[in-house]
């Protein structure tokens, strides 16, 4: 076997100072309004954005209060992605729930 090249090569790898970036988060938000109910944006914490009864219930909370809540930190296609089945689940409930994100 002595002589036949294995077709691999061995040696250090240089590095070529290039960065991988990390992608951007968004903040997906919740918008209060007068006639989705707070049990209904507590479903939506939970279900959609898998939260605790008891985080659902203060954002929930903080969303009545302050006419906004943070769902969460996401990547744009994940928060695109939440947002789009909020709405859907919402307008099939027959709910004006609300949702937007804004880059952290």
């Amino acid at each position: 076997m002595a002589g036949r090249d294995s077709g691999i090569q061995t040696g250090r790898l240089q590095k070529t100072g290039t960065r991988v970036k990390p992608p951007s988060l968004y903040k997906v938000l919740l918008h209060n309004d007068d006639y989705t109910t707070m049990e209904f944006v507590v479903e939506i914490l939970r279900h959609i954005f898998r939260k605790s009864l008891e985080d659902a219930t203060t954002i929930m909370l903080n969303v009545h209060r302050n006419g906004v809540g943070c769902c969460g930190l996401f990547t744009y296609e994940i928060a695109e992605t939440k947002i789009d089945l909020v709405h859907g689940y919402a307008r099939e409930r027959g709910f004006p729930l609300q949702c937007s994100m804004e880059r952290e």
